[in-house]
């Protein structure tokens, strides 16, 4: 009696994070192309060069504004608390009901950490909502858990002109949260000049971003 063995099918693949990085760096190039209403905050400041395929890398210094923040856990801190205690910084832009660009910016903060592995307390990362009347400090603190920040990465909310602030002050505000863009800044000490990443950086591309700063500090 003969048996026939049917094949099993194939498994079906996730995609990685570079894949989605480069997916949705597509995507938003032809939304740039079409886009004719954008504000003039979304400018780079300083002179940018393509380090990689759709990731640009600038520099400028970003004047901090004189606005406070809520931290997820609601404890209300200055810009300036929240971002100068004396490390290294990576900063990002999220709201918590994004399903395009922040997960994968998230993920990526993740990933980072994990890369950083016993350096991570020694870096601050830093997440600001740009949905503010939305992102409650609850919502927040789910999110993060959702990306297993803890310790040295804090999420901030605030109010809608508080946001908006840290926005206009790293160029990074378009006016709604629909228009926003895969940004990371990272900056070495107080007082230096940001590095400013436009684009779905990697969490090896952050890295090395981060030892070159700290080696040159």
């Amino acid at each position: 009696m003969s048996v026939s063995i049917r094949p099993r099918p194939a498994a079906r693949r996730r995609p990685s994070l570079r894949a989605l990085c480069l997916g949705l760096s597509a995507a938003l190039a032809c939304a740039a192309g079409m886009a004719s209403n954008a504000p003039a905050d979304d400018v780079c400041h300083g002179q940018a060069a393509e380090i990689a395929p759709g990731i640009k890398r600038s520099v400028a210094a970003y004047p901090m504004p004189a606005v406070s923040l809520t931290r997820a856990d609601g404890k209300r801190l200055s810009a300036a608390e929240a971002l100068d205690d004396g490390r290294p910084v990576m900063l990002n832009f999220v709201y918590t009901s994004c399903n395009t660009i922040c997960p994968v910016t998230s993920q990526v903060f993740m990933q980072t950490r994990e890369l950083l592995g016993a350096q991570r307390e020694q870096v601050n990362m830093v997440s600001i909502s740009i949905d503010p009347e939305q992102d409650t400090p609850r919502k927040l603190n789910s999110y993060a858990r959702r990306y297993a920040a803890a310790g040295a990465w804090a999420h901030y909310t605030g109010s809608n002109a508080e946001s908006v602030a840290m926005q206009r002050a790293f160029s990074a505000w378009r006016g709604d949260k629909m228009n926003h863009l895969p940004l990371t800044f990272l900056r070495a000490a107080p007082g230096q000049p940001w590095v400013r990443l436009d684009g779905f950086a990697s969490p090896e591309q952050l890295l090395a971003e981060y030892r070159r700063m700290v080696a040159a500090r």
